[in-house]
């Protein structure tokens, strides 16, 4: 695959993500107001907002010439080029991600709407800032 093919379908990636990182963004600022049911969309959003976020990188990192293929290896070398700037919060959504699934216990479904509204959705806006800027200049 040629880099102009690299350098689209990361741009391509991105859009979708994009969607999905504004749609997220609606359920976090409203978080307060939510109901439980409104909340595990909240968290539905956010597992693949996580998902759109960490191929957007991977492609990302494709086009700059750096392989990696799995989440894990996508996001230690997105901290090492300085993309990401809290590898540990990656990391970490990465670990609870697949908590998720059993949001249908009160603790981790509160563990998840906390996490999500106070720690990930950070994280995730930093990426997106970051390559939305990217996808600006060109």
């Amino acid at each position: 695959m040629n880099d102009n093919t690299k350098d689209v379908r990361w741009r391509q990636r991105f859009q979708n993500f994009e969607k999905a990182y504004k749609q997220l963004k609606i359920s976090v600022l409203q978080v307060h107001g939510l109901s439980d049911l409104e909340k595990e969309g909240m968290v539905q959003r956010f597992e693949y907002t996580f998902e759109l976020a960490w191929k957007t990188l991977k492609d990302y990192l494709e086009a700059q010439q750096v392989d990696a293929k799995f989440p894990r290896e996508v996001i230690k070398q997105a901290f090492h080029y300085e993309i990401i700037e809290d590898g540990e919060i990656w990391m970490d959504m990465l670990e609870k991600r697949n908590l998720m699934a059993h949001t249908y216990e009160e603790k981790i479904f509160r563990m998840a709407v906390d996490n999500i509204s106070t720690k990930y959705f950070n994280a995730i806006s930093q990426v997106y800032d970051f390559l939305q800027k990217k996808s600006c200049s060109a």
